[in-house]
């Protein structure tokens, strides 16, 4: 690369029409690097819509149905244990013909299996059960 310093005749009205691009170049570079670096971390492959977070507080109406799963998966509705599935479903059929229909709160416990509360949300729903609801107990303050 050179420099011009002008002539050597002293002529210095002389346009110089030239463009410098470096500075250009390196600008482009440095935006090449910064959208490599980036553009991975935004784009992900599944695309989902995530859900909004709410903090809702329930009131427990008398009408409301409670159903239990313990740590082995023993089902109880209120206090009564269930047989079965099916024991579950015939019971839950007959709060499904209700007008107003009452709402499922479903407590699971904490080391309880998956399958247990699945079967419960599959007897709500093959009863006719619209509204299902999971109890929680709130986290300690500061967690």
């Amino acid at each position: 690369m050179g420099m011009n310093v002008g002539s050597a005749s002293g002529d210095e009205d002389q346009v110089n029409s030239t463009i410098n691009t470096t500075p250009l170049v390196d600008v482009m570079l440095v935006m090449l690097i910064i959208f490599l670096i980036t553009i991975p971390v935004v784009t992900t492959s599944i695309k989902v819509q995530l859900p909004k977070e709410e903090i809702q507080i329930r009131e427990s109406k008398p009408e409301n149905i409670v159903v239990s799963v313990d740590g082995n998966g023993r089902m109880f509705m209120y206090d009564t244990p269930i047989r079965d599935i099916r024991d579950l479903t015939d019971r839950l059929k007959k709060f499904s013909k209700m007008d107003p229909q009452p709402e499922v709160h479903i407590r699971g416990d904490l080391a309880a299996n998956y399958d247990g509360v699945g079967r419960v949300i599959f007897a709500c729903r093959s009863a006719g059960i619209s509204k299902i609801a999971f109890l929680t107990e709130p986290a300690a303050r500061g967690e």
